[in-house]
């Protein structure tokens, strides 16, 4: 064991072993192996992998909700997925993006600063194509967008913000807006260099055409709600918010104007399809109810009272004489009995 001590004894007997073949040198070193993390402190880990999944999570409800829009606005096969949540240095996210690049540059109030959602040209150009009446297959080399091509894309991004919002709304309540747009990734520094992001990387599909969409994150900007950032709020969130009294007072709202059919049933008969069709003015249907017995009050298919019928004014009413037990045997209530017809 690493730090006892040996007597001269244990070690002849060992070396004896090791040159017997007893022992193999290597499990030896194997053992005493110890796993080592690196470390950088350039790029301090600033989120941990409750935040990481809980992020991935957060944009896995944002991708669902892209993908609904996309789908009904393109009427095209679409599909969007999240591919991975990692942190990086700004430096490095900005140093990825392509150039020319669609890029938006988002501010996210009441949180302070700004995110970034970049779309890659392909993407960019297969969406630009289908609003346009293409099928949206269409290979374009990278350029900078014109300005048709640039209004259209805004009207994309504010609608992914709406999507966006949703999305983040069980963690905070935030209303993301389109500030401005750039093509150059080197004219896009919200932040210093060396700062730490969260970055978002989302793979579309639109059509045949296959891209990638970006969503960068600074954590100064996260870091107000960093506590809120972990599995278990989000999902004590998701049903707080679900189990609401102001859900529950809309429910009730909802059921207290809501019409249901409510119907008296004088009697029933059965007869065959060929005494229907035989019927006529003047034939008597005897049904299966007494003069003394009270009428099942029906609301939709269950009985709920039992009644008289009478008068009231100068309408016809029914006095309701007793509330259906939930707990009373249908044998108890009012059935079909097989008449036959005279």
């Amino acid at each position: 064991m690493p730090g006892d001590v040996m007597s001269q004894a244990e070690i002849d007997a060992l070396l004896a072993a090791v040159n017997s073949g007893e022992v193999d040198t290597e499990e030896i070193k194997n053992e005493d192996t110890r796993k080592i993390k690196t470390y950088d402190f350039k790029r301090p880990d600033k989120f941990s992998k409750d935040q990481i999944r809980t992020l991935y999570m957060l944009h896995e409800s944002f991708t669902r909700l892209l993908n609904t829009y996309l789908s009904t606005h393109l009427r095209t096969m679409v599909s969007v997925d999240v591919a991975s949540v990692e942190q990086l240095t700004y430096q490095e996210f900005v140093q990825s993006m392509a150039n020319p690049s669609v890029i938006s540059v988002l501010g996210v109030p009441p949180l302070k600063g700004n995110i970034i959602f970049e779309v890659g040209t392909d993407l960019a150009f297969a969406f630009i194509d289908r609003v346009f009446g293409g099928d949206g297959n269409t290979a374009m080399k990278a350029r900078v967008l014109t300005e048709i091509e640039d209004a259209v894309m805004r009207r994309f991004i504010n609608a992914a913000m709406v999507n966006f919002k949703e999305a983040w709304a069980n963690v905070a309540t935030i209303n993301p807006f389109l500030e401005t747009t750039e093509s150059n990734p080197q004219f896009t520094q919200i932040v210093t260099p060396s700062e730490m992001v969260v970055i978002v990387t989302i793979q579309a599909k639109i059509g045949e055409i296959e891209g990638m969409m970006n969503v960068c994150i600074p954590y100064l900007v996260l870091e107000p709600i960093m506590s809120k950032l972990t599995t278990t709020f989000w999902v004590a969130s998701s049903i707080s918010k679900e189990d609401s009294d102001i859900h529950y007072d809309i429910i009730r709202e909802k059921l207290n104007t809501t019409q249901v059919p409510f119907v008296v049933e004088v009697g029933e008969v059965q007869i065959t399809i060929k005494e229907f069709l035989t019927l006529g003015f003047g034939d008597v249907l005897q049904l299966n109810t007494k003069v003394k017995d009270d009428f099942p009050c029906r609301v939709g298919s269950n009985a709920k009272f039992y009644c008289r019928p009478g008068t009231f004014g100068k309408r016809m009413a029914v006095q309701i004489t007793r509330v259906v037990n939930p707990d009373e045997d249908e044998e108890d209530q009012p059935q079909f009995e097989e008449m036959e017809y005279q």
